[in-house]
């Protein structure tokens, strides 16, 4: 409940005085509807079913105004008292519904972007350590449930000043009677406590089974390809029918238990109102037209007890997915990433100009574990020249790399640009002067022009297709049925990888970064546009720092720099000539059994 409690308090602090006069909106829709119904004790006084004049009891005196009106004209006037009390309730009614409606929908819209907002400034390592499909079901399925739980919160406040109301026209009317009704509502509630700590539980299991759900499904989705080539269908059609058991399983209990409560529910009370009949006849004395409000009154009243009762235990339902949400959150906060802003950050991009150190650096990404992933690094990658990074795989490159971004911090020792050490001063602008090229490029679901300009928004035509071609992508992009607005699917699956690589490449070119990063940016090109790249990165030397982690080494030979690393240590460092004339280094090693590669080939 603790995370309940905190989201309600952020209802409050979000809503501000609004929500102080919906409540106002409330009790005048809830005060219009007993009086409302109050108005009957008249109607039915003047049909002769009951006469409540000459009585001394609080009805009589209300009404005894009656006695002056002329004849004709005492219905008229009470059935106008009683249109305008149902008009009005109804239009302080349609405006309280949108009123709450902007609250909760706001209230949740700012939880989406609050959220978002966390795992955009969350440091890389965060993202390392967590499923992307359990990010998605908390931003979705866990986001929906707790704007699900704030509705049925804003209903449960309804209903609850719509029960006081209409208690205190009762207790106006009879202390004692209504204080009986009140203790058997009690009783009630004491007694459906297990409905609500059922429907906490099973909520929790919702959780989990859509949590389960989701990261399957997008698993096998990432993944369709594997399952057709290799006929795993049958394997996969398995899993999820054994998940939608359990999902069945689920909501199957939960229909039973809120039938079970609703039953309970209703069985008591109409015992509870049977014996409180026969209790206002024997025991209170009740008066005719006292009674026949009370019952009025009570017949409008035990739904919305019933209602604060299914409120309870749907709220409980959706408890713990205010848990996961708060969870989340908690851990984005733990995770922030230290001087890195998405929103209102106005530093500007600066140009390395003169070199960009690693001074005994050491990392490792859990500092539990023994074995750090970097070891001593200590390196100087000179600006406006190529730098190559080589090693076995799982030496340390791409570690290296995100040490070299600002995605990981160092844990000992640091990374100096141009002087400064990097600090939450100028590691946004360091982010901004770089442009960075996976091994797997991702290109957005959107077209070729969209995904280019994502970069620079304002880039002309010109400047788009002068991207193109240092890429080597304008010709297949010509080729294209609609050319730049051409959509590439999801993950640009439209694409071939080359494609890929070399559609990501310009969109990294087209920002004109101080510093350029290639991630194995040219393992899936075929070796015509593999050498269109490389006199396009020659014509880029001298113009910016060019950072590249190659596998195929044949790709970096005009490298003003290349450092080798072996179990997150350098062990080589220097030009590729040198090192290839070190016949027992490593470097010498590894271009060796290439070229041995390259000549079975």
């Amino acid at each position: 409940m603790v995370a309940f409690i905190y989201y309600i308090k952020r209802l409050h602090s979000f809503s501000g005085s609004i929500l102080y006069w919906n409540i106002l909106a409330m009790s005048v829709i809830s005060f219009f509807e007993g009086m409302s119904i109050f108005l009957l004790i008249p109607i039915i006084n003047l049909s002769g079913i009951i006469d409540i004049t000459g009585d001394d009891t609080n009805i009589s005196k209300v009404f005894g105004f009656i006695d002056y009106l002329p004849d004709n004209f005492v219905l008229p006037i009470i059935l106008g008292f009683f249109v305008l009390l149902v008009v009005g309730q109804n239009l302080v009614q349609q405006n309280l519904t949108i009123r709450n409606s902007k609250i909760s929908q706001g209230f949740i819209g700012k939880m989406r972007v609050e959220m978002y907002t966390g795992l955009l400034q969350s440091e890389w390592s965060f993202f390392l350590k967590k499923r992307k499909s359990d990010l998605i079901n908390t931003m979705t399925i866990e986001l929906a449930r707790v704007a699900s739980g704030i509705n049925q919160f804003l209903q449960l406040i309804t209903s609850i000043v719509f029960a006081v109301i209409q208690i205190g026209f009762a207790l106006w009317l009879s202390v004692k009677m209504t204080l009986l009704v009140l203790l058997s509502g009690i009783i009630l509630a004491f007694f459906s406590r297990k409905f609500i700590k059922q429907s906490k539980k099973l909520g929790s299991k919702t959780s989990v089974l859509a949590q389960e759900y989701l990261a399957g499904i997008t698993d096998q989705l990432n993944g369709i390809k594997d399952i057709k080539s290799n006929a795993l269908e049958e394997s996969r059609l398995a899993w999820l029918s054994s998940v939608v058991q359990g999902m069945f399983q689920e909501q199957v209990e939960y229909i039973k238990l809120r039938m079970a409560s609703q039953v309970f529910y209703k069985i008591a009370s109409t015992i509870l109102i049977a014996a409180f009949i026969f209790l206002s006849f024997n025991m209170f004395n009740a008066q005719p037209e006292q009674f026949l409000l009370i019952i009025i009154i009570f017949s409008r009243l035990w739904p919305r007890i019933t209602a604060i009762q299914s409120s309870l235990e749907q709220l409980a339902s959706t408890v713990p997915a205010f848990k996961s949400l708060m969870d989340l959150q908690n851990e984005c906060k733990e995770s922030m990433e230290w001087g890195v802003k998405t929103v209102n950050d106005k530093r500007s991009p600066f140009k390395v100009e003169s070199d960009i150190k690693c001074v005994s650096v050491y990392f490792r990404y859990n500092k539990n574990e023994a074995t750090f992933a970097l070891q001593d690094i200590n390196l100087t990658i000179k600006a406006k020249q190529m730098t190559a990074i080589v090693g076995h795989s799982g030496a340390g490159k791409s570690t290296l790399i995100d040490i070299l971004m600002g995605l990981n911090k160092p844990e000992n020792g640091e990374l100096i640009i141009d002087g400064k050490p990097l600090s939450s001063e100028n590691i946004s602008s360091l982010r901004k002067s770089i442009s960075y090229v996976s091994q797997d490029p991702f290109v957005f679901n959107a077209s070729i022009r969209e995904n280019l300009l994502m970069v620079v928004p304002n880039a002309s035509e010109d400047q788009l297709w002068d991207a193109l071609e240092f890429a080597a992508a304008a010709e297949f992009v010509r080729k294209l049925p609609n050319d730049l607005d051409t959509f590439v699917g999801d993950r640009g699956v439209r694409l071939s990888g080359g494609e890929r690589q070399r559609l990501v490449l310009a969109r990294a070119i087209l920002k004109k970064p101080s510093v350029l990063v290639l991630d194995e940016a040219t393992s899936a090109l075929d070796t015509e546009n593999e050498a269109k790249i490389q006199t396009a990165l020659e014509r880029l030397k001298g113009t910016m720092t060019i950072i590249v982690i190659a596998h195929r080494l044949s790709t970096i030979r005009n490298a003003d720099q290349v450092i080798v690393l072996d179990q997150g240590k350098i062990i080589q460092q220097g030009g590729f000539s040198q090192l290839a004339k070190e016949k027992r280094g490593l470097f010498s090693n590894l271009l060796g059994n290439q070229q041995q590669l390259a000549v079975r080939e």
